[in-house]
């Protein structure tokens, strides 16, 4: 009897392991998929987009309401909505997708975007500096090029930028010695190549002089816009490149204290009136 009685514990405890285990098993699995399909963590490395978030806020970013890609895939699942203006988004950085970057979405597909005297106009209408939004820095003049400025060879600055047209799939775009820096990244993204001979223009080793959208994209801007290495410097954001749209704050404190060597004064940066902030 006793040798049984060891038995059947022996057998129940390697039940109760494998329980343990399935359950650590399924819960990674279910805090996977809901990393790649729902909500994803973000923390806020720089001041771009102060003061509406902080370096060292940590956010939740809704993957789903875009329509949250499958990853090694270009399939995408159905969106809730498309991003609206104004909405802050993360999404991969077009010069390093490796990287994510958080901005406020300041112009759609096939909106007309200029910048006159810091004064942001969307399809003639004046697109008011977010609450939180500043500026810190001197203004420019018009017709001062600024170095690395969208496109290149172009007279814009931070301050006085544009008119441009914002690309929408389907637009059939001029092709030019002039045009070519504005269009040039977009369609290489889009697998084709493209080079200058001459005053000709040669997609996939052919001359062209008009090319056809393939897909949407978006002009993004820091609310910290004097200090925001966005869509003036680097250009269109391609649909295919969004990651989610913020939502909330969760936890933030000063990043510049070490945890490690300095806990106490760590912990006391906690930023406890940003914590449940809903990001807008």
């Amino acid at each position: 009897m006793k040798k049984q009685n060891t038995t059947s514990k022996g057998n129940n405890g390697k039940a109760q392991s494998r329980e343990w285990f399935e359950s650590l098993i399924i819960a990674a699995l279910v805090a996977t998929i809901l990393r790649m399909f729902v909500v994803e963590s973000y923390r806020i490395p720089t001041g771009s987009m102060e003061k509406t978030l902080l370096a060292g806020d940590f956010l939740f970013v809704n993957k789903f309401v875009y329509g949250a890609k499958v990853p090694f895939t270009d399939i995408s699942l159905p969106k809730v909505h498309d991003v609206r203006q104004g909405d802050i988004i993360v999404f991969k950085f077009p010069r390093d997708r490796s990287l994510n970057y958080i901005k406020r979405c300041i112009a759609l597909p096939g909106d007309r975007l200029e910048i006159r005297s810091q004064q942001l106009y969307v399809n003639g209408k004046l697109f008011p500096l977010p609450p939180q939004g500043q500026y810190i820095g001197a203004r420019m003049p018009p017709g001062v090029p600024e170095f690395q400025i969208f496109p290149a060879m172009s007279d814009y600055n931070k301050d006085n930028y544009g008119p441009i047209h914002i690309p929408r799939k389907g637009d059939v775009v001029s092709l030019t010695p002039a045009t070519l820096p504005l269009y040039r990244d977009l369609i290489a993204d889009e697998g084709h190549t493209i080079s200058l001979v001459g005053d000709k223009v040669f997609i996939d080793g052919g001359a062209a002089d008009s090319y056809r959208v393939g897909r949407n994209y978006y002009f993004a801007m820091g609310d910290n816009r004097d200090n925001s290495l966005d869509s003036r410097y680097w250009g269109f954001l391609p649909e295919s490149d969004m990651v989610g749209q913020a939502m909330m704050v969760y936890w933030s404190w000063d990043p510049d204290l070490p945890l490690l060597f300095d806990p106490v004064e760590k912990i006391a940066s906690i930023r406890w009136n940003r914590i449940g902030l809903k990001v807008h």
